[in-house]
């Protein structure tokens, strides 16, 4: 059987960590087969908030944003038809690596901006 951590503490009172947690569940009979972290790797990646999205000059599927990160403003050019003021997403800063893909975030240059 699989279940969140979050929802194991929403039916304990505990502040215990996971490892006190899956050791009290194998001493009670309770095989714990594995751990799964889905968070793991995306420890860089933030809510960010567009502030302001135009159209492209050069490109008529891409949006160019300025995203409030909560410490800077950042531009970006995204592919994203839905981009307006005011929606709130993912961002992942420049560094960040993307689990699963194999590719690093870095700046560049798209079609001029």
């Amino acid at each position: 059987m699989k279940f969140t951590l979050g929802w194991l503490k929403q039916h304990l009172e505990t502040d215990a960590t996971l490892a006190d947690i899956t050791d009290r569940l194998s001493m009670v009979g309770l095989e714990v087969e594995g751990v799964t972290d889905r968070a793991h790797g995306l420890e860089t990646f933030i809510v960010g908030e567009v502030l302001d999205a135009k159209q492209h000059p050069d490109a008529d599927r891409l949006r160019v944003c300025q995203v409030n990160t909560g410490d800077e403003t950042v531009e970006l050019v995204c592919g994203a038809p839905n981009a307006r003021t005011g929606l709130k997403g993912v961002f992942a800063p420049s560094g960040s690596y993307v689990p699963g893909t194999g590719i690093t975030l870095k700046p560049t240059e798209i079609r001029g901006v």
